[in-house]
């Protein structure tokens, strides 16, 4: 019988710690809901103060173990997630056609700290709890924008600008918001995925352009919430949207990366 689970993959560089963790706590939080492994584009063995934070969690340690991802390439995978940039350029086009999540978390293991271990063992834990509630809702579940959640979302303020800028222009592309807050194409990847992974905001692949819009579930409470800051705060989306009117050639729809 076919498991109706959905398959998640974690790549990083080692597959020494972060991944290893991700994967030891999901399989804990949401096993019934989700199959899932970890693998790395150049592995090396588990670190010992990874393993000794994910037991000191109370999750299982047996099942871990460090695997190439080239390994891993030929199996059907829904969503395949990368912790830190190294990994998200190497694996661009792997395991398609998987939905592709780019994280970034700062890699533990030169620190060689308990402490640091145990951070982004924490950090993770809070990331992955809000991938379930998203995947929850993609199936159908209880619509639940956790308030805690949203405004810790919207006190970034390239989160809060983009949220404001696609309310106000219905729809937008990646260049065109990195035009407007004057950063970096990953930079600005890295803050849809996290708001695309709440559920505020959707993409749209049309050819090989991909658009972002709030997303049609969206409460209203949120949408008041972003209509009425940018209406109070009209000084803050204004250098944005001078730089977005500025930009040269801007593309028309369907016409932009």
């Amino acid at each position: 019988m076919m498991s109706d689970k959905r398959k998640v993959l974690y790549l990083c560089t080692a597959n020494s710690a972060r991944s290893l963790m991700a994967e030891a706590i999901l399989r804990d939080m949401a096993g019934d809901q989700f199959e899932v492994a970890s693998a790395g584009t150049h592995p090396e063995n588990p670190h010992p103060l990874a393993l000794a934070c994910i037991r000191e969690a109370g999750l299982d340690t047996r099942s871990l173990h460090s695997k190439s991802m080239n390994t891993l390439l030929d199996e059907h995978w829904d969503y395949v997630i990368t912790l830190c940039d190294k990994a998200a350029y190497e694996c661009q086009s792997v395991c398609e056609p998987a939905q592709r999540i780019a994280w970034d978390f700062p890699d533990p293991v030169p620190t060689n700290r308990h402490a640091a271990f145990a951070l982004v063992m924490k950090e993770l834990r809070e990331r992955i709890s809000l991938f379930v509630m998203v995947h929850q809702k993609a199936v159908g579940r209880a619509v639940h924008y956790p308030p805690v959640a949203v405004f810790k979302a919207l006190a970034d303020e390239n989160r809060l600008a983009i949220m404001l800028l696609v309310q106000k222009e219905e729809e937008l592309c990646v260049c065109e918001m990195t035009e407007a807050l004057n950063a970096s194409q990953p930079s600005i990847s890295r803050q849809l995925s996290q708001l695309r992974e709440l559920g505020l905001l959707e993409d749209e692949r049309r050819g090989q352009w991909v658009y972002y819009r709030l997303h049609p579930m969206l409460p209203e409470w949120i949408q008041q919430l972003l209509t009425a800051t940018a209406s109070n705060n009209p000084g803050f989306l204004q250098p944005f949207r001078q730089r977005l009117a500025a930009m040269p050639d801007r593309p028309a729809r369907m016409d932009c990366a």
